[in-house]
């Protein structure tokens, strides 16, 4: 679906979404604890959708009212048929290391783009602790089985976090006590702290030191009823919104969860913006901004809307720190250069970001958003710097994370078309 958008001036209060990767990590702990966990202010999207599918298909009880989730888990077996996690990768790289407890042979696959992302590092972990690996160059589809055991193993922590995350979670159900090595730089390092959190929470502790982590084997997770805080790289667009437009208030924020992307405030103070930081809200109002450099290796979520937030700030810019971000949903680097090409703005891809050199007017235009959610939102919010409507294509996968996204935009008083 196509949709266009409108330069406008903004002013409203919004609630951003659940945490996508909050939901994901509650999902899948509540199915392997034993007995019945709920899990309320839930993101219910397409990639979360296909965590609950991965969950029942390993013999969890699942049941969705609105945003409250009752899942029961413990009593789980292989999955008697393929599963299919679509577009999510963090379903099919986390599942992954959960099946691997199986000793039967489990095959996940997902969509043409997820069959492009890479599952090397994790492939090779699992081979070192005993599972069996197939794959298609180290892609989806995979065919895993176990039983994984536990034990030492070393991982490359430099392609994407979701791997550690894969080893961290199924650790607790392994006969034996786990200790991975990361080797290399960590990417995405505070998404880590997020699942290790969320491990305490139903049970489980992790004992870290530096690049080596440390999960008993044996213990399970107990079952718990948890809270989804809002998402920080969702609440971003809206907040960026303010910052380019008029005056955005994004409410319902936990200051203090371990979120990487919730930097996004500081990197909005740093580039000029009117920020005023309440308990648990955000208000930004439109500013001269400055050009900024900004190291992205813990919170690449926010690469697209950066690039936008920079695309006009007067001076140089430079996003910098995440090579991962060629292995999401699209090659995100290039993909967002494309974007603010296409409509008037000058950015120049690197191997782990991009360069921007602001322009005091964007021209609009028409953005590929190769069905990814964050460059189809991130330009919808740069039609806000534009002389003309910015139209993206593939509106729809804005429901990967954010499904109220055109309607919030709309009600900021955004120019929200249909053509």
């Amino acid at each position: 679906m196509m949709m266009s958008f409108g330069k406008a001036v903004l002013k409203g209060t919004l609630s951003p979404p659940p945490s996508k990767s909050h939901t994901h990590r509650a999902f899948f702990l509540s199915a392997m604890a034993d007995g019945e966990s709920r899990i309320t202010n839930c993101l219910i999207s397409d990639d979360t959708k296909a965590t609950l599918g991965a969950a029942e298909s390993m013999g969890a009880s699942v049941s969705v009212k609105g945003k409250e989730v009752i899942i029961s888990g413990g009593k789980l077996h292989a999955p008697k048929r393929t599963v299919d996690a679509d577009n999510s990768g963090t379903t099919i790289r986390l599942f992954t290391g959960i099946v691997s407890m199986f000793d039967e042979w489990v095959t996940l696959t997902g969509d043409a783009s997820l069959r492009k992302r890479p599952m090397g590092p994790l492939l090779d972990a699992l081979s070192q602790m005993g599972v069996e690996c197939r794959s298609d160059n180290g892609r989806p589809p995979v065919e895993i089985r176990g039983a994984n055991k536990g034990g030492k193993v070393t991982i490359n922590g430099g392609i994407s976090s979701q791997f550690i995350t894969s080893l961290l979670i199924t650790s607790p159900m392994l006969s034996h006590d786990t200790e991975i090595i990361i080797e290399g730089k960590m990417v995405s390092e505070p998404y880590i702290d997020v699942t290790t959190h969320i491990m305490s929470l139903f049970g489980v502790k992790v004992e870290r030191n530096k690049n080596i982590m440390k999960v008993k084997g044996g213990t399970g997770y107990r079952p718990y009823d948890y809270t989804v805080p809002a998402d920080f790289s969702s609440a971003a667009f809206p907040l960026v919104a303010g910052a380019l437009g008029g005056q955005v208030t994004v409410k319902g924020l936990c200051m203090d969860d371990p979120q990487g992307d919730r930097v996004i405030i500081d990197i909005l103070k740093r580039v000029g913006a009117d920020v005023s930081v309440g308990k648990d809200s955000v208000t930004v109002k439109k500013k001269e901004l400055k050009a900024i450099d900004v190291d992205i290796g813990g919170c690449p979520d926010l690469f697209p809307i950066l690039a936008v937030l920079l695309s006009t700030a007067s001076g140089t810019s430079r996003l910098y720190g995440a090579p991962q971000l060629k292995f999401k949903e699209s090659d995100r680097i290039q993909s967002t250069v494309n974007m603010l090409r296409a409509i008037g703005a000058e950015a120049e891809g690197t191997d782990n970001g991009c360069i921007i050199k602001g322009k005091k007017k964007l021209a609009g235009g028409s953005v590929v958003t190769l069905g990814d959610h964050r460059i189809m939102m991130a330009g919808a919010v740069a039609s806000l710097l534009c002389d003309g409507a910015v139209t993206v294509d593939n509106a729809e996968c804005c429901s990967v994370s954010y499904p109220e996204f055109p309607e919030h935009m709309r009600s900021l008083g955004m120019k929200v078309e249909v053509p």
